[in-house]
């Protein structure tokens, strides 16, 4: 088997990762109009993550790429592609990052954008993110206002998370805009990505009653 073979069969569990993830939140309406983007680490220094305007719901992967952490990167991926790159150099355990834009996320990102922060405490479901064995722990989501600067908007949230106090999610929200999440693996991002679209849910209707 020549090298560049070697090398796409090593990529392909993450290539089909992404594509999972994409079929399933699509399915959900969490990545309307081609937005969103999606990516899992093959190796230390590689990523597989989609290329720009694709629809994430019927990904081939011909619609993703293979990227070096520290390459300079092709023209057709997302804009958004830096902050997934940062995110891989800064914690070598994520394994899978996913970008949406559920409408909850964009909506509890404007609202809570001069805090800076999304407090999360006393939701059973916060249990699964992982490590939480608890509901009664507060996890704190950062929020960070939207920005198209994306090389700049990666430093500043990379730097905000190394400084961040007390539990973090798995995530952080871009105002008006969507939600990271991360994981070890694609299922476990997925996960991550599903619960905290129904922990903002009940955030939105707890807000709202009291």
């Amino acid at each position: 088997m020549s090298h560049a073979n070697t090398y796409l069969h090593q990529a392909a569990p993450a290539i089909a990762s992404v594509i999972e993830a994409g079929r399933l939140a699509a399915a959900r309406g969490w990545l309307p109009a081609t937005s969103g983007n999606l990516s899992a680490r093959v190796d230390a220094r590689h990523v597989v993550i989609t290329r720009s305007g694709r629809d994430k719901g019927a990904l081939t992967p011909d619609d993703l790429a293979v990227v070096a952490l520290d390459q300079v990167l092709p023209g057709d991926l997302s804009a958004e592609a830096p902050l997934h790159l940062a995110r891989y150099r800064a914690d070598p355990a994520i394994g899978a990052i996913l970008h949406a834009h559920q409408p909850l996320a964009a909506l509890a990102g404007r609202r809570h954008q001069d805090a800076g922060v999304l407090l999360l405490q006393g939701w059973e479901l916060q249990k699964a993110f992982a490590g939480e064995t608890t509901h009664d722990s507060t996890l704190r989501v950062p929020v960070f206002a939207n920005a198209q600067d994306t090389v700049t908007l990666a430093q500043q949230v990379e730097a905000h998370l190394a400084a961040e106090p007390g539990r973090l999610a798995p995530g952080y929200l871009l105002a008006g805009h969507g939600a990271y999440v991360w994981g070890r693996n694609g299922k476990e991002a997925f996960r991550h990505l599903e619960a905290l679209d129904a922990l903002l849910q009940l955030q939105q209707a707890w807000e709202h009653t009291t």
